[in-house]
């Protein structure tokens, strides 16, 4: 999608200060779905089929906090406005991919580490696919914000293959180690 396609929702949030746990609520869902702020109650998101489910529950959440959420449809009034719409959400992207790449080179250590301690244990092994399990949830979840593509979503996707190729690797190290006993 490029910015000259891309509609915008735009939605402004209002909930009373007390409590706070329906500010909070609200905040962690629009972050998870990966919108932008842009001012003071006011979010904006791609308007694509995959941010709709979000918009509804924000406005769920609000009514249950005795708040309004309203959405509208809308583009940059310029090409730069468009433009920088669109870099500012891929800017997001692209720091939650750096995050994950971070994780990845974190999971091949600890691989590493356990084959150099000789950790052959079906227990670790366990706990190292649930890391990799991990790993592919946050990758899918970032992989649907990611509607522009920010430019190390390939790298990611590399990265997340040669994790479950690192964990293939332990896991036959791990079945030959317990078939020698």
């Amino acid at each position: 999608m490029t910015a000259a396609e891309c509609q915008w929702l735009v939605l402004s949030v209002r909930v009373p200060a007390q409590p706070s746990r329906h500010r909070v609520a609200i905040w962690r869902e629009l972050r998870r779905a990966g919108a932008l702020s842009i001012g003071q109650g006011c979010w904006a998101l791609p308007d694509v089929q995959t941010m709709n489910a979000a918009v509804d529950r924000v406005r769920d959440m609000a009514e249950r906090g005795d708040g309004e959420a309203v959405a509208v449809v809308g583009a940059g009034r310029t090409e730069q406005d468009r433009a920088r719409l669109v870099a500012l959400f891929t800017a997001d992207r692209t720091a939650e991919w750096v995050e994950f790449l971070a994780d990845c080179r974190k999971f091949d250590a600890e691989i590493d580490k356990e084959i150099r301690t000789r950790k052959f244990t079906l227990a670790e092994l366990e706990e190292e696919e649930q890391s990799l399990e991990r790993l592919r949830r946050w990758h899918r979840d970032i992989r649907t914000r990611d509607v522009f593509g920010a430019p190390n979503s390939a790298e990611a996707d590399q990265q997340l293959k040669h994790c479950a190729e690192r964990l293939e690797e332990y896991t036959e190290q791990v079945f030959a180690a317990l078939h020698q006993i």
